[in-house]
């Protein structure tokens, strides 16, 4: 091979090592911090926000939520505390769409728990939540298990913890009633996220998309299944049933009403325990 040859193989050879160099070399995008106090505890924000599975924050319409921060390997509560403030906009949150990595219940004001821990090293910790708390017969409980570290604060959304389920509540009877034997009485029931957010047709949570039907029990027998319809006057679904008879019910009857949604795993029940009196006897006719 002439010179000229062996003079243009060396030229792109170090045309080729320049190119990569710079490939090799990248560093990451952020470096660690040069700190020279690298074993003092360091002052680390850690922001947790609880809502409603396929809904919204849970706020102070329905009691907030409960957190708890747990050192994994020590069991000592690191922090604890109520999580209280609005639901959060629902424009926002259910209808405006937007690219992974972007604030989703942060973008406007919404319902958290902020704590400042001083952490010395890396902890591992369990994050519980529970709510809602205004609606304890509905309360659910969920924990994540993650990393905490020194200086490294937890912000914008935060770390989301997401409660399955909905808030069942049953409107008539009323708590405390007492139920006249072989009466036609209307069962009426609310759903709502654990939000608040109320579950109807057509709305944001469709309840179209919701199998929702009323139960009477005996004991722990089913006596009659209620399919229930949303009333006209949007005051929540409801359904005619029969009060069964004091020889069958001298315990009285429970009322039950279940709300499920196979496709988001939300579920919820509602019940409520009635005495029940004797038939109302007609009434005679007084003789002149």
């Amino acid at each position: 091979m002439n010179r000229a040859g062996i003079r243009l193989r060396i030229t792109l050879l170090v045309a080729i090592t320049l190119i990569a160099l710079p490939c090799l070399a990248v560093p990451a995008e952020t470096t660690p911090s040069q700190d020279q106090r690298l074993n003092e505890p360091k002052p680390t924000t850690i922001l947790v926000r609880i809502v409603a599975h396929g809904s919204m924050v849970l706020g102070k319409d329905v009691g907030g939520a409960r957190v708890t921060i747990t050192d994994v390997a020590s069991g000592q509560i690191l922090a604890s505390g109520l999580q209280q403030g609005d639901a959060g906009d629902q424009n926002q949150i259910m209808r405006t769409p937007r690219l992974m990595g972007e604030p989703l219940y942060s973008s406007r004001a919404s319902a958290s728990f902020t704590t400042i821990l001083k952490l010395p090293h890396p902890v591992l910790v369990d994050i519980a939540a529970e709510g809602p708390l205004g609606y304890p017969a509905a309360t659910q409980r969920a924990t994540t298990r993650t990393w905490l570290i020194p200086g490294q604060d937890m912000t914008n959304d935060g770390i989301v913890l997401a409660l399955y389920g909905y808030i069942v509540k049953i409107e008539q009877p009323q708590s405390g009633e007492s139920l006249i034997a072989k009466d036609d009485v209307t069962l009426r029931a609310t759903i709502r996220t654990l939000s608040g957010a109320l579950v109807r047709p057509h709305g944001d949570w469709d309840s179209r998309k919701i199998q929702i039907y009323g139960e009477v029990l005996i004991g722990d027998r089913i006596v009659e299944r209620l399919q229930m319809f949303y009333g006209s006057d949007n005051t929540g679904f409801e359904a005619p049933f029969f009060v069964p008879s004091l020889t069958d019910a001298l315990d009285g009857v429970t009322i039950r009403v279940v709300a499920a949604d196979p496709a988001s795993g939300n579920i919820g029940v509602g019940q409520a325990m009635f005495p029940v009196l004797s038939e109302r006897l007609p009434q005679k006719r007084r003789t002149p």
